[in-house]
């Protein structure tokens, strides 16, 4: 059903309120329209693109809360976080991150979205991979958005911190890894 543009610009604020992370090529399906008129109405209704909706709640929410390391190195813009317990990044895949031949994305951009996320949930100053088991499940394509779910598991026998994460593409997972985090208030000398 068509709208008219009041109705699909309000609609528009409405949905973008409740799924902050939603792209305009999402909208432009949901709303039947193209991607340049869900432009011209965020720029009318003075809603920010994606990339900014994102840097603005990272921003905001996590600078203060991630101590491990700064935001700004955190691979993915993080989403979610619960110090200690779980943390959500997304990491659009660009040009910058694929081999150019095949446009497929190299496999330590999606490592270190999920490494990263591992150090950033931990709540220490000092957080250091001491080990990792990683699966890749599939390839991952220029275009796509990996959403990385970090899980604070416990700890090992020798106090290190277990954190499985989970990489998805659409609800697929692309990519799972369980990081042995060293962190320091860890016992000295046993990482």
């Amino acid at each position: 059903m068509k709208r008219n543009k009041k109705e699909r610009q309000e609609r528009l604020q409405e949905t973008i309120v409740e799924t902050p992370f939603i792209t305009d090529e999402e909208l432009a399906r949901m709303f039947g329209v193209s991607i340049q008129t869900i432009r011209l109405d965020r720029m009318e209704l003075s809603i920010p693109e994606l990339r900014e909706r994102i840097k603005s709640v990272a921003t905001h929410q996590w600078n203060e809360t991630v101590k491990a390391l700064p935001i700004d190195e955190v691979i993915g813009e993080i989403v979610d976080l619960e110090l200690d317990k779980k943390a959500i990044s997304i990491l659009d895949i660009k040009d910058e991150h694929v081999f150019s031949r095949n446009r497929i994305a190299r496999g330590h951009h999606i490592f270190a979205q999920a490494n990263s996320l591992a150090v950033a949930v931990i709540n220490d100053e000092l957080a250091l991979t001491a080990k990792s088991e990683i699966r890749f499940k599939r390839q991952v394509n220029q275009g796509e958005r990996v959403v990385a779910k970090a899980t604070v598991r416990g700890h090992d026998d020798k106090g290190r911190t277990i954190v499985a994460v989970q990489s998805t593409v659409e609800n697929e997972m692309v990519f799972s890894g369980e990081f042995v985090m060293f962190r320091s208030n860890d016992h000295k000398g046993e990482a």
